[in-house]
């Protein structure tokens, strides 16, 4: 079973996202470049985004088919961004995994530590073997956090995503095994001792009712 935890590393905690965070997930959501990059089924950010992107990623714990996690800084507990893994598959142990970082915490490697913390989570803790990472071919941000995290390239799905515009696009498919050797600059030889003692948390909504309009 899959429970909400907090994992700490690379001077990040990722943790389950809080209802105080809607004004973070606005700005994410309502961002050009995020929204540069969207498909078409992506939540806008009003005027009801935040909140069902809120509530869909607490469903997701709680069915366990999503861990999806708010990238904060260590020290400020500011928010810096979002990482996630969904599709959740535990037959098949595999999963599909995205981010998107706020435009002040761009140019810091974000979301390339935030990703790197939660794969190494999602392969030692919870079990999984095959972790997949589509982006839009062009947005070579992202091809950059997937090679930093290495995740390697395995090809082009043409016209498989349709944007915001309505436009089919390709995807860039990366994909990371558990047999995989972690990238060299994240550490190749240890894990750090943080990912392998993640502190297990309940969050409030975790026992309370699912929110409501």
């Amino acid at each position: 079973m899959l429970e909400p935890v907090e994992l700490e590393m690379y001077g990040l905690v990722l943790r389950p996202w809080e209802e105080a965070d809607l004004p973070a997930i606005e700005r994410g959501l309502a961002d050009p470049e995020y929204r540069r990059w969207s498909a078409v089924n992506s939540p806008a950010a009003f005027p009801n985004g935040a909140w069902d992107f809120l509530c869909t990623r607490t469903d997701g714990w709680r069915r366990g088919d999503m861990a999806a996690f708010a990238i904060t800084d260590l020290e400020t507990s500011a928010v810096l961004g979002s990482v996630y893994a969904g599709a959740l598959d535990f037959d098949h142990r595999s999963g599909r995994v995205g981010y998107w970082v706020l435009p002040e915490a761009r140019g810091q490697r974000v979301a390339a530590r935030g990703l790197e913390t939660m794969t190494r989570w999602l392969f030692q803790h919870v079990g999984l073997h095959r972790l997949e990472l589509g982006h839009a071919v062009g947005n070579d941000a992202s091809c950059r956090v997937a090679d930093r995290c290495a995740y390697r390239v395995e090809g082009i799905f043409r016209g498989a995503m349709v944007d915001l515009t309505g436009t089919p696009r390709d995807i860039h498919v990366h994909a990371r095994l558990a047999t995989d050797l972690p990238p060299y600059r994240f550490g190749q030889t240890a894990v750090p001792a943080a990912a392998d003692t993640a502190r297990a948390n309940t969050p409030a909504w975790a026992a309370a009712p699912t929110p409501q309009d």
